[in-house]
């Protein structure tokens, strides 16, 4: 069992939002990605996808595009970013999947043999340069999500099991300060923790390791529309 990652897909099967506005490497981005998804993933593999799967406004439009992952090899295992307004109501979501390779995670986990993987949003932390103090309340909120999960993670995890967390929002800043999130991963003895939403020229470290975890992210044009191994 392999375990990769990537994020932001931005699909848009039901809406006009192509993403090749934000530059010339976007051009065809999803196929660069399901060229690389093939070649790399197996029946028995897991990808975990971090936030910003779809454009898609409401639940119907979101399983359009999730559909297009249906083809796809692996588990695939979801939680929401900021541009995933498609996702209202977990319920509703977990009945509307395409098959039982999609899974997503919403104050709680899942464990495929040895490894448990938990996650939530996230949101903008202390330190990064656009939170204010209006973000707060929501950073404070997102915490708490993650205090669920955890609790979750304890009811399954075993002696030798690994943990990875899921995140949309880097869970620190560019400058590795401490946050309520990074805190969170350090209690709970987490392994690896993933992460998207970074774009553009904005730098983050692909790859770094705070108290004994290390930090993957796995914005799609990041990682040159590739997937990124895990584990």
């Amino acid at each position: 069992m392999k375990i990769f990652s990537i994020s932001d897909l931005h699909l848009s099967g039901t809406c006009d939002k192509p993403m090749d506005v934000f530059g010339a490497g976007w051009e065809g981005h999803f196929e660069k990605i399901k060229n690389d998804w093939k070649a790399k993933v197996e029946d028995d593999d897991i990808v975990l996808l971090c936030g910003d799967t779809s454009w898609g406004t409401v639940l119907s439009e979101g399983v359009v595009d999730l559909n297009s992952l249906k083809e796809l090899k692996g588990k695939k295992v979801f939680v929401r970013g900021n541009h995933d307004y498609w996702w209202n109501g977990i319920t509703k979501l977990r009945d509307a999947a395409p098959d039982d390779t999609f899974y997503f995670l919403q104050n709680g986990c899942v464990k495929f043999g040895n490894v448990v993987i938990c996650g939530s949003r996230g949101w903008t932390c202390p330190g990064s340069a656009d939170y204010t103090e209006h973000d707060e309340k929501l950073y404070l909120r997102e915490a708490e999500r993650l205090k669920l999960c955890f609790k979750e993670v304890e009811k399954v995890r075993g002696e030798g099991d690994i943990l990875i967390v899921m995140t949309h929002y880097p869970p620190v800043s560019p400058k590795l300060q401490d946050t309520l999130f990074s805190e969170l991963f350090k209690e709970n003895r987490a392994d690896k923790v993933v992460f998207g939403h970074i774009h553009g020229q904005s730098y983050f470290p692909l790859r770094t390791v705070k108290d004994g975890i290390e930090y993957v992210l796995t914005s799609c044009d990041k990682v040159g529309f590739t997937l990124q191994r895990i584990l």
